[in-house]
């Protein structure tokens, strides 16, 4: 071993080179940094240089890709000020590009002295057990041959305007999907089999966006019941595949296979044309709060990595639920979330983040600021210029709600279109079939036509444009859109916490019975109305102005039986069925026309924030409302909350001539309607959510056969939606 030359700031990592390998860790209040080497049940400890800027470092010849390794880390065992030095735990690489093994759940893994039920003092003394073979190797991956995707030719680079997202789990996706063979099902490679892409491509999405597939491990209190973390919001390695989610093949060839298995599925979705996003968490780990385990980054360095309120003894903040908080006052912690990126970004070659919590990541000593250093780095690295930054813009520590509070080149999830969208069609027509009042119209509006109200704050102003509003109805978190129609109340008994886990904020409507109705059920009759408020959910998200992302599933039908947290539940509760009754077959089908229309229609996709006025003078206006009768809304219908019908006219810009109508009727009973004047040229109907299937009307439609004129009247069916397209005059 020879010391490595002394750099401000060293590559950390284990590096390969011709000669063998470049150690360096972070761990500024340790006293020593051991590499361990293991090779069958010998262990070789190899001493790391002395630090530099708080970076041990050192050259180890003869190491080779596939050695396995870990780090011991020596230094006061202090809780009480932070400090939690154990030599007797093995740790997690957290630059490790690979792992080998899996996170046991035994008092081995803790640095502190637990018993067999996993309980002690995490300020009493340290453990003097050995954590080998109890937790995961960190594993050495060579990638310095591995060439990234040529940004002219291997990404999609596809515009905002024409995104449309769908969240999937990397498992869950194709664990049931029998059009697979049965090797490939539940994996990476099975994300890009044909039959996948097909899928997608028929769909009409344009990004993938797959839940965590960083390394993660289950928390110990799932353990116990015999559950798992299945969603993955419990980060172990910001560098390493989850393994569990490659082939049987690629698995037993470790780590390097493991990693050419993701990458092989990233350059095949590219080469169809499809983006692949990831859910990344970068705001906690796996290592849970004060009394949970001794896995990495608690024994290099728990006072820097951590972020602590200040109480002494010394006590973890916690901003994420999780027990834990990284803390991005530090510049360590920047660091490592933007080495994360780029390795992801250009080794494995994704095209964009959404980032869990990401106020957490914004946050410094005076609360969250959407300065702060680490989006500036984020929006400034050439390896992620131009990649889609998507941020879930809240956490759950003091002002965490920040939607559309942050900066340039961000997206955010829009949780005031979900709540908008689902009071509108569910809650509200909910409380009147029992008498009481609803929302008015204008939040629907406002979030049909980009929320600028959001968004739309900037330096210059509107800048961001209706792209950065990521609109959505469900996610992974919460009801599917089949349950938001079918349950009331959640039901999620199988998650063992007395079903008091998950949202009670559902703003569902079951339509008069709790729970999915089959043939002979005695509410049947009410089956056709849940369909048509499944229709429309669906069309308000792909048809309003911003990015839309879809649950994987929603588009045939998807249940989780009324559970609304199945973060635990790696069954199939949670994963997507692919054989499809009539009626999903129905969903689906409308589903592709819905978002085909989306593709077709430039008025429907629109880049900037619409002002009501016309893109040419003397032409219409880019939006105008109007109500039933055909008559342009003022302030007082606006504030009228008996009025749940209204028209929507959007324009595109010159030089498309595009112009689309949206009708919405969110009343219980059916509405007399004189369809808006909009100067000349005819409306043909494109769709209308009464249609169980567009199959027969949609030929009619391409047809020119349903035409109405401007000022027509027409009657539009109660709790229904229609899109009528301006035949050029």
């Amino acid at each position: 071993m020879t010391p490595s030359p002394h750099r401000p700031v060293p590559r950390l990592g284990v590096h390969v080179t011709d000669d063998g390998v470049d150690v360096a860790v972070y761990a500024a209040h340790a006293t020593g940094v051991d590499l361990c080497l293991f090779d069958g049940p010998d262990e070789r400890r190899v001493p790391l240089g002395p630090p530099v800027h708080g970076v041990f470092s050192a050259s180890v010849p003869g190491v080779r890709a596939g050695q396995r390794y870990g780090l011991r880390a020596h230094g006061p065992w202090e809780p009480a000020a932070g400090h939690r030095y154990n030599p007797a735990k093995l740790l997690v690489d957290p630059y490790a590009r690979g792992l080998d093994g899996e996170v046991a759940h035994t008092p081995e893994t803790y640095g502190h002295v637990v018993g067999a039920d996993l309980a002690g003092d995490p300020y009493g003394p340290a453990d003097p057990r050995d954590s080998r073979g109890h937790v995961p190797y960190s594993v050495v991956v060579d990638t310095r041959r591995l060439p990234g995707p040529d940004p002219a030719r291997n990404r999609p680079w596809t515009p905002w305007s024409h995104t449309v997202v769908y969240e999937a789990h990397a498992r869950g996706l194709t664990l049931l999907d029998e059009r697979l063979p049965e090797e490939l099902r539940g994996t990476y490679a099975g994300l890009a089999h044909p039959a996948v892409v097909d899928h997608l491509l028929g769909l009409g999405v344009t990004a993938i966006e797959l839940l965590p597939v960083h390394a993660f491990s289950s928390e110990p209190h799932l353990v116990e019941k015999g559950l798992t973390n299945y969603w993955g919001y419990s980060t172990l390695g910001f560098f390493a595949p989850h393994a569990a989610y490659a082939t049987a093949a690629a698995r037993a060839a470790g780590p390097a296979a493991v990693l050419a298995e993701v990458r092989g599925a990233v350059h095949a979705l590219h080469e169809a044309g499809l983006e692949v996003l990831l859910d990344v968490v970068y705001n906690h780990t796996c290592e849970g709060g004060l009394a949970g385990q001794h896995l990495s980054w608690r024994g290099l360095d728990s006072a820097t990595y951590y972020a602590h309120d200040g109480r002494a003894p010394a006590t973890l903040a916690d901003v994420t639920g999780t027990g834990n908080t990284l803390d991005f006052r530090r510049a360590e912690v920047v660091r490592l979330t933007l080495d994360s990126l780029r390795y992801w970004a250009d080794v494995v070659g994704v095209d964009g983040f959404r980032f869990d919590l990401a106020v957490t990541l914004g946050r410094d000593a005076g609360g969250f600021t959407p300065d702060h250093p680490t989006f500036v780095a984020m929006a400034t690295d050439p390896s992620l210029h131009g990649l889609k930054l998507v941020a879930e813009p809240w956490d759950v520590g003091p002002g965490g709600w920040r939607t559309g509070q942050f900066p340039v080149p961000f997206a955010e999830w829009n949780d005031r279109f979900r709540n908008a969208a689902r009071s509108f069609w569910l809650a509200d027509p909910g409380r009147a079939a029992h008498g009481q009042p609803g929302h008015r119209v204008r939040d629907l509006a406002t979030r049909l036509s980009g929320s600028v109200d959001l968004f739309g704050h900037s330096d210059p102003p509107l800048v961001r444009g209706p792209g950065a509003s990521v609109n959505y109805v469900t996610a992974h978190d919460g009801f599917t859109l089949a349950d938001l129609v079918a349950y009331e109340h959640k039901h999620n008994e199988a998650n063992g916490e007395q079903n008091r886990d998950g949202s009670n904020d559902n703003r569902s409507w079951n339509h008069g019975s709790e729970g999915h109705v089959g043939r002979e059920h005695p509410a049947v009759d009410i089956a056709p109305l849940r369909r048509r408020s499944i229709r429309n959910l669906f069309a308000t998200l792909v048809l309003a102005a911003g990015t839309p992302m879809i649950t994987a599933g929603d588009e045939m039908g998807r249940t989780q039986r009324g559970n609304n947290n199945a973060y635990c539940q790696d069954n199939e509760i949670s994963w997507v069925h692919w054989d499809l009754t009539p009626w999903r077959e129905d969903l689906l089908a409308t589903a592709r026309w819905l978002l085909l229309l989306r593709r077709e229609h430039p008025a429907l996709r629109s880049e900037r924030f619409y002002t009501g006025r016309p893109h040419v003078p003397g032409q219409r206006p880019d939006l105008a409302w109007f109500d039933a009768l055909g008559v342009p809304f003022d302030h007082d219908r606006w504030h009228d909350p008996a009025i749940r019908t209204l028209q929507m006219v959007r324009t595109a810009p010159p030089p498309e001539r595009d112009t689309v109508l949206l009708v919405i009727n969110g009343s219980l009973d059916a509405v007399h309607l004189v369809l808006a004047d909009d100067h000349g040229g005819r409306w043909r109907l494109a769709w209308d959510s009464v249609w169980e299937s567009p199959a027969g009307e949609r030929s009619a439609a391409i047809e020119g056969t349903l035409h109405a004129e401007p000022g027509e009247a027409t009657v539009v069916e109660a709790l229904s939606m229609r899109v009528y397209v301006l035949d050029k005059p």
